[in-house]
C-alpha cells in the first residue's frame, strides 16, 4: 500500500519538461534545478533558479518526469503551497514561482514581499 503525502510546492510539467529538456542538452543526468529565496529585488526578496548536482541535508526534493527540484530549508519556508513553471511568451523564457504567500510582487514577477 502506497500513502501519498502533500507535496510542499508543486513542480508544473512545463517546468519538469524544459529542465528535462536542459539536462539532456548539457548530457549531466545529475543535475537538479533548485529555486531559492534571497534578499534583495525591489519587494523585498527575490527568487533565484540555478542547476545543481548536490543535494544537501535539509534540501526538499520534489521528482517529476525523471528531473528533480531541490529547494532549501530557508527558502522553502517562503514557498510553501507555491508552483514553480515555465512560461514562454513576449517577456521572453523564463521559470517563475506562483508564490499564494506573496503579498505584492513586482512587474516582472523575479521579487516579493511576504
Amino acid at each position: 500500500m502506497s500513502v501519498q503525502t502533500a507535496v510542499p510546492i508543486e513542480f508544473s510539467d512545463a517546468a519538469a519538461r524544459k529542465v528535462k529538456a536542459l539536462v539532456e542538452e548539457e548530457e549531466n543526468p545529475n543535475l537538479k534545478l533548485r529555486v531559492y529565496v534571497t534578499g534583495g529585488g525591489c519587494s523585498g526578496f527575490q527568487y533565484g533558479f540555478t542547476f545543481d548536482e548536490k543535494v544537501n541535508d535539509g534540501d526538499t526534493t520534489i521528482d517529476k518526469d525523471q528531473v528533480t527540484l531541490v529547494v532549501d530549508p530557508m527558502s522553502l519556508q517562503y514557498l510553501l503551497g507555491g508552483e514553480v513553471d515555465y512560461t514562454e511568451g513576449l517577456e521572453g523564457s523564463r521559470f517563475l514561482v506562483n508564490n499564494p504567500n506573496a503579498t505584492t510582487t513586482c512587474g516582472c514577477g523575479a521579487s516579493f514581499t511576504v
